[in-house]
């Protein structure tokens, strides 16, 4: 895997992906500007969300459960002296979906925490990392 980050101007940078996939990320912009992208603080966050996701999605259907959508919100604290590592990572999964069973996406999210989500469990080394779930079961009707 390599991945190439340019520089364009300011702090600001692209990266791109040897898969063909390009983001823009900034540190701090100039006093007045816009952003235009993350950090790359926040790109580690997003990734850990992803990263995450995707195994607690993949492995509840794989349980049979019917998952409609699957949200995660990450929060996380930094130290405060450089360098400013996370020191704590909580990533809180909304699963919702139909006739979910409360077993089955807690064993997903248990699942993805200790063994397959190869992002949180590096981050691990560094940083408390917990996780939590909640669950909104849809009616047939989709509601």
């Amino acid at each position: 895997m390599q991945v190439t980050s340019k520089w364009l101007d300011g702090m600001c940078f692209v990266g791109s992906t040897e898969s063909g996939h390009s983001v823009v990320m900034e540190g701090l912009a100039q006093e007045g500007a816009t952003r235009r992208g993350p950090s790359p603080m926040e790109m580690l966050l997003l990734g850990v969300a992803g990263c995450s996701s995707i195994d607690v999605v993949m492995i509840a259907e794989k349980q049979r459960q019917k998952v409609v959508d699957c949200q995660a919100t990450v929060t996380a604290k930094r130290a405060e002296s450089v360098p400013k590592v996370f020191t704590e990572i909580h990533i809180h999964f909304k699963v919702i979906g139909r006739d979910l069973q409360e077993k089955a996406v807690a064993r997903a999210v248990e699942m993805s925490a200790e063994k397959y989500c190869s992002a949180s469990i590096m981050l691990g080394k560094a940083a408390k990392v917990s996780h939590s779930f909640e669950i909104e079961n849809l009616s047939e009707d989709g509601e």
